[in-house]
């Protein structure tokens, strides 16, 4: 999932100041999980803009509507049938970076800002604890790495071994953390397969980390001629 914090109240205040109309639309997925843009968080911030703006004098409307979610086109369209955002000045998106983005895009009319900061790709570790495991570079190793992955849990993000700086299996960057070598060697010899980590990996490629990058499925793959029809 993916892991956002909100901002602090006072820059989201300073984004919507001189806005009489104002719209906090939260996401019902990732975000409301970590707690930090769900339906509570919503009207949390909302409370909280109207409290702040009326006590400096401005006169504010400022209304909560929910997304199921904001990185798909088909939920914001719904939210848009609902809500007519157009009679509002500015949008504040409590979604990822990639619900607030699409947002712009769906409903490019309106301004809209971010109320949280996006921070990783993680997994629940606990109640109300995220850690980041992946970094989505595009060229997953976990197969030979015994489901650790080295370019997150290593600080240097080594594929070949530790940097030789670890003492006592622990990070030489960070000695509160485990070194995510020793991590992976010792999954691997308990499951008697060191030789999985015995062979040299090839460098990253980068290139499939290039940035605006699209993925499309092929059972979604659809081509038209000029008629439009499907070939």
């Amino acid at each position: 999932m993916i892991v956002g914090t909100r901002k602090p109240f006072a820059e989201i205040r300073d984004l919507v100041s001189g806005h009489r109309k104002i719209l906090v639309v939260g996401c019902g997925t990732c975000v409301a999980v970590c707690l930090a843009g769900g339906e509570k968080e919503v009207a949390i911030l909302a409370s909280q803009l109207r409290i702040a703006l009326r006590l400096v004098g401005q006169d504010v409307q400022v209304d909560e509507a929910m997304a199921e979610r904001q990185c798909d086109t088909e939920f914001l369209v719904d939210l848009g049938s609902k809500k007519d955002l157009g009679d509002y000045d500015i949008v504040v998106s409590m979604a990822c970076g990639a619900g607030v983005q699409l947002f712009s895009d769906v409903y490019d009319q309106n301004l809209v800002v971010p109320a949280l900061n996006t921070v990783f790709i993680g997994v629940a570790e606990g109640p109300g604890v995220w850690t980041e495991k992946c970094r989505s570079c595009g060229d997953c190793v976990l197969g030979e790495t015994g489901g650790i992955c080295p370019v997150t849990m290593c600080a240097k993000g080594l594929l070949n071994g530790p940097c030789g700086g670890a003492r006592h299996g622990k990070c030489e960057v960070n000695p509160e953390l485990d070194c995510a070598w020793v991590k992976i060697y010792d999954r691997m010899s308990a499951r008697d397969n060191l030789k999985s980590i015995e062979k040299t990996l090839p460098p990253r490629k980068n290139s499939r980390q290039t940035h605006p990058s699209v993925s499309i499925h092929e059972a979604y793959k659809r081509r038209f001629d000029k008629d439009e029809k499907i070939v």
